[in-house]
C-alpha cells in the first residue's frame, strides 16, 4: 500500500510540484518561452505562406488568362442535351420530347428580342457575317463591352417562337450549337477550300466560320435525309469574337447555329457529328444518337 502513494504522490508532484511553482515539470517562465517560440515559429510559417500566396495573386489577372500560349481548340456544344447524348421520343407522345423542348426554351430565353433593348449594353452587328468586333482590352478601366445583338429569329423554324415544339412534334427535331467560349480567343475563318470537306466547299463565305454535319456510320445515310441550318450566315460570324470574359462582357451572346433534321426515317437509330473548319485547331465534333423516333 505505501508503494501506491509513494507513486500516487509522485503524478501529484509532477502535475504541480508546490515546492519549486512547477507544472508539469516547467515553472511559468519556461511555459511562457515555450509559448512564445511557438506563436513566432508558426506566426512566420503563416507569413510566408500568405506572401507566397499575395506574391501569386499580383501575377494574375481577373480579366484576363496570365498565360495563354497554347489555346485549346473550342468544343461544339449542343442544346437540348441528354444523357450520353442521345435523344429518343415519340410523335404521338408530348411528355417524350417536352424535356428537349423546356431545355430549348431555357436556353433561348437569353435571346429574347425584349431582353437586348438597352442601348448601353447591346448594339446591331449587321445581319451579315462581318470581321472581328474590336472593343479594347481586356482591363476594367476600360469598363464593361457592348455586346453584339443575336435575334431569336435569325433561327427560323427553330427559334420557338412559332413552333414550340421545335420540331419535334412533326418529327423534324431541331438542335442548337454553339461555339464554347476562350476568352480573346479570334477564330480564323479558312483561308481556300482545299482543305476543306467536300459538304463545307460550297459555304465558305469571309468572316464566317462554317459548320456541317453528316452521318458517322455509312448505314446511317439514307435514314438522316435533308438537313437544313439556320442563324446569321448559317455558321459562326467573327463579329461576336473576341469575348472579353464574364467580368468585362457579362451580357455577351453567343452566335448560334440551329441545325433542323426534316425526313429522319421513323423508328431508326442513327448516329451524326458536326463538325466546324478552324485552321490550326482540331476540328469540334458532337454526337447525337436518337434511340426511337416513331409515331
Amino acid at each position: 500500500m505505501s508503494g501506491n502513494k509513494d507513486s500516487d504522490g509522485g503524478w501529484r508532484k509532477f502535475l504541480w510540484n508546490s515546492e519549486k511553482k512547477e507544472f508539469l515539470g516547467r515553472t511559468g517562465g519556461s511555459w511562457f518561452k515555450i509559448f512564445l517560440f511557438y506563436v513566432i515559429f508558426y506566426g512566420c510559417l503563416a507569413g510566408i505562406f500568405i506572401g507566397t500566396i499575395q506574391a501569386l495573386l499580383l501575377t494574375l489577372s481577373n480579366y484576363k488568362p496570365t498565360y495563354q500560349d497554347r489555346v485549346a481548340p473550342p468544343g461544339l456544344s449542343h442544346t437540348p442535351r441528354s444523357d450520353k447524348s442521345e435523344i429518343a421520343f415519340s410523335i404521338s407522345d408530348k411528355d417524350s420530347y417536352t424535356k428537349y423542348t423546356k431545355s430549348m426554351d431555357d436556353f433561348l430565353q437569353p435571346y429574347d428580342d425584349e431582353l437586348q433593348t438597352d442601348q448601353m449594353k447591346f448594339e446591331d452587328c449587321g445581319v451579315t457575317p462581318q470581321s472581328y468586333r474590336d472593343r479594347g482590352s481586356l482591363e476594367h478601366e476600360a469598363g464593361q463591352k457592348k455586346a453584339c445583338r443575336f435575334h431569336r429569329s435569325w433561327l427560323g423554324s427553330c427559334s420557338g417562337v412559332g413552333d414550340t415544339s421545335y420540331g419535334f412534334k412533326e418529327g423534324k427535331p431541331c438542335i442548337i450549337v454553339k461555339l464554347n467560349r476562350i476568352v480573346n480567343f479570334r477564330p480564323r475563318v479558312p483561308s481556300d477550300n482545299q482543305s476543306l470537306p467536300d459538304a463545307l466547299q460550297g459555304k465558305v463565305m469571309p468572316n464566317l466560320i462554317p459548320i456541317y454535319c453528316k452521318n458517322k456510320r455509312e448505314e446511317d445515310k439514307s435514314k438522316i435525309g435533308e438537313i437544313k441550318y439556320f442563324g446569321l450566315g448559317e455558321g459562326f460570324p467573327l463579329q461576336y469574337y473576341p469575348y472579353y470574359g464574364k467580368l468585362l462582357h457579362p451580357q455577351y451572346l453567343q452566335p448560334l447555329v440551329a441545325i433542323q433534321f426534316t425526313n429522319l426515317t421513323m423508328a431508326q437509330v442513327f448516329i451524326y457529328y458536326c463538325k466546324t473548319a478552324i485552321p490550326l485547331l482540331t476540328c469540334s465534333e458532337l454526337c447525337f444518337c436518337p434511340q426511337s423516333i416513331s409515331s
